[in-house]
């Protein structure tokens, strides 16, 4: 009995080394890490923006020089390929943006009270931000005033022109980015009926604009 018990033992120490061996060998499983979603600009975007505009030269045969702000809306699309990210951005905005000569007994005052854009863009990505340029057609709406001896009579023209710039944006959350953009707007000569036929000249404003959009 004693040796068939001695005979148990060794052969359960002898097993013993070899399941652990066995348990050692056994796979271990970690949790994959979790993937950050790739920035991306592509898609649709609205938002709103404001800014400050002033003429670089004089209009109305050299009486007036207009500055002053403006506050309105964007619209637009991207679409990434790579780095580069091309798009086409609309804006609309409500301005006072006005100048005006005074002498004795009269005055003129010429004042844009709404403009907007429909550019192209082409930007370069770097992550969560973007530098582009930015091109295409600007339209405003300016209304002439003349008052001479108390008598006020105004005239109000669509000027059409064209613009050109650039700017940065940054997506500082998933759906949300801030932007900062100057543009070169230069809108064609109309005449105005007021006092006679006064023709406006070109009229050629440096706008530097921020704003905030929201991407779908």
């Amino acid at each position: 009995m004693k040796k068939i018990l001695l005979a148990t033992v060794a052969l359960a120490a002898l097993a013993a080394p070899a399941a652990a061996a066995d348990l050692a060998a056994r796979p271990t499983y970690t949790k994959a890490p979790v993937v950050a979603p790739v920035q991306t600009w592509t898609g649709f975007y609205i938002g709103g923006m404001g800014g400050y505009a002033t003429q670089d030269n004089n209009s109305f045969g050299g009486l007036v020089s207009q500055k002053g702000g403006f506050l309105g809306g964007t619209l637009g699309y991207n679409w990434q390929q790579g780095p580069v990210v091309f798009g086409i951005e609309t804006d609309a905005a409500w301005a006072d943006i006005n100048g005006s000569i005074v002498v004795p007994g009269a005055s003129f005052t010429s004042k844009i009270e709404d403009m907007g854009t429909v550019r192209g863009r082409i930007g370069y990505a770097f992550g969560p931000a973007m530098l582009y340029a930015t091109g295409g057609y600007a339209w405003m709406e300016n209304k002439a005033t003349v008052t001479v001896l108390g008598l006020t009579g105004f005239g109000r023209q669509f000027h059409n022109g064209w613009t050109i710039g650039g700017g940065g944006e940054y997506m500082f959350a998933p759906k949300w980015s801030v932007k900062a953009e100057y543009l070169y707007k230069s809108f064609g000569s109309e005449n105005y009926g007021v006092g006679g036929t006064v023709p406006s000249g070109d009229i050629n404003l440096h706008t530097v604009q921020v704003g905030v959009n929201y991407h779908f």
